[in-house]
């Protein structure tokens, strides 16, 4: 996913309203959504304007957020089952319906695609590096398994709205300052289904649908990331009138590993190892996320020292055969606590090197500045 700032995402600034964030989001999702839009990055931008939606209108979120960026929102979300996926037929009708304009809307009781769904799942480190098939459990709306959907109890059918005469809208001419304006709203007999149910399905209680859980298993690819939105086509809520069902947005999350942190496709490792071992040179053994690998050590390492183990890193989610490296960087222990023996030979070390301090031209921050092209910091994901 992007890094950029998820208010300049939507377009918006940081002290926006609640409302002023939810009409951008309508607005660019409207834009960009793979079922209208079909250029290239469509979709990759619908899922940034999801993603940045989903903190921006969470009021806690969007504290942490404000105060500590991306970082402060590591393990929020709680695994749960979250809509805020937007239906564009009730969008163009929002910014249409009451004008009365020829703009080719459908009927309401035209097809009309089901909305689309989106929820959290929560993956280990190892299971985003080398992909998973995970089971996910969500509640979503069905057909009514009683009455297959009209919302009629079995043994009675709906029959045709008589006020709306089966539109399921009304149509009213007003006169104002501009002149003649024709205003469409739903039919308040039926509430814009064109049909009126005499006896309501007992189950769904009239309105055709009734709330189940789903249980799915879906394979996750390796190489994903915190924030890797996968789409799952048909299995968001059911369509109106016959139309499609909408799509299921995962949204991932990835607990954080004890020793590792993941920058882009590499893994970084801070290995710690004692001051016979830097100044004389040492094979030592080293975790992988595959198991232990050797590390030959040459003589008079200096702390800070970075080694790269290639191809123990990340897969590429789009190609799994390209994968990045394990990078070690070297920490030198200083005992706090020597035996006698120990004490008697540091003690000898001293008299042989001297005990003149020697002021340092560079320090462990520019040796990793200068290993990383000059960078300010060491670029990791935290979340990781």
């Amino acid at each position: 996913m992007s890094n950029q700032d998820y208010y300049d995402i939507l377009g918006v600034s940081k002290g926006a309203s609640d409302d002023e964030i939810k009409a951008a989001f309508r607005k660019l999702a409207r834009q960009y959504h793979p079922d209208v839009n079909k250029e290239p990055h469509a979709e990759e931008k619908f899922k940034e304007i999801n993603e940045a939606y989903g903190v921006l209108s969470d009021k806690e979120k969007r504290a942490r957020y404000d105060r500590y960026g991306k970082a402060g929102l590591g393990g929020m979300g709680g695994g749960g089952y979250q809509d805020y996926t937007v239906d564009f037929n009730d969008i163009f009708e929002d910014l249409f319906s009451g004008f009365g304009f020829s703009t080719g809307r459908r009927s309401r009781r035209s097809p009309r695609r089901g909305r689309d769904l989106q929820m959290q799942v929560s993956l280990t480190f190892e299971e985003a590096v080398f992909g998973v098939e995970k089971e996910i459990e969500f509640s979503r709306d069905e057909t009514c398994s009683r009455c297959n959907g009209n919302g009629a109890e079995p043994g009675t059918t709906p029959v045709k709205c008589g006020t709306c005469g089966g539109q399921g809208e009304v149509r009213q001419v007003r006169q104002t300052f501009l002149g003649q304006m024709v205003q469409t709203a739903p039919c308040p007999t039926c509430s814009g289904r064109g049909e009126t149910i005499a006896s309501p399905c007992t189950t769904c209680r009239g309105n055709g649908l009734e709330r189940k859980k789903v249980k799915k298993k879906v394979q996750i690819p390796a190489g994903v990331d915190v924030g890797t939105q996968i789409r799952l086509n048909g299995e968001g809520a059911p369509g109106e009138n016959g139309g499609p069902q909408g799509s299921l947005f995962l949204v991932l999350d990835v607990k954080p590993h004890q020793f590792f942190k993941r920058r882009d496709q590499d893994l970084i490792l801070n290995l710690d190892i004692n001051i016979a071992q830097a100044a004389l040179g040492a094979e030592v053994t080293v975790p992988t996320l595959e198991g232990e690998d050797k590390l030959k050590i040459p003589s008079g390492t200096q702390p800070g020292k970075i080694f790269h183990i290639r191809g123990k890193g990340v897969p590429h989610v789009r190609n799994k055969n390209q994968r990045g490296d394990q990078i070690v960087i070297v920490n030198v222990a200083v005992p706090t606590k020597l035996s006698k023996e120990q004490k008697e030979l540091f003690e000898k070390l001293a008299e042989s090197l001297g005990t003149t301090v020697k002021p340092q031209e560079k320090g462990f921050l520019d040796w990793l500045n200068d290993a990383f092209g000059g960078e300010r910091q060491l670029p990791v994901n935290n979340n990781q």
